[in-house]
């Protein structure tokens, strides 16, 4: 008789093996270890998110560009237009995960903006965010 078990990644063991590294890069060797996919994922989600496009060496189509919003004028259809950009690519390139809600807190005159984004990672049913204050 077929029985059901619980998703997880093979890698996600009780030996403590690391499956990559998270951010801020500022550990006790410089590095700070992830040993579990879904801290690697969102580690890779704040690594597509603070990068530009063009940054990426042999993926120049890899990054958010938000860095690049803090010089534009905010409206709108620029976040309209950025919000759809990034459920686009977080969908190529992390198909693991599903994006909820993207919210842009903006702080008028001071050139500030608090991005957030909600998503799931579907194996796991696991719904969390990530919170990036450009400034």
């Amino acid at each position: 008789m077929a029985r059901i078990i619980q998703n997880r990644f093979p890698i996600d063991t009780e030996d403590r093996r690391a499956v990559g590294f998270g951010f801020p890069l500022n550990g006790n060797a410089v590095f700070t270890p992830t040993y579990q996919t879904r801290d690697q994922i969102k580690a890779n989600l704040v690594n597509y998110l603070l990068t530009n496009k063009g940054e990426r060496v042999f993926n120049p189509n890899f990054g958010a560009d938000l860095r690049n919003l803090l010089f534009e004028n905010i409206l709108d259809t620029t976040t309209d237009e950025l919000r759809s950009r990034i459920q686009n690519d977080i969908s190529s390139f992390f198909p693991e995960v599903t994006v909820k809600q993207i919210t842009f807190d903006n702080i008028p005159d001071s050139n500030t903006i608090n991005f957030i984004l909600t998503y799931e990672i579907i194996l796991f049913g696991i719904e969390e965010s990530v919170n990036i204050l450009l400034q």
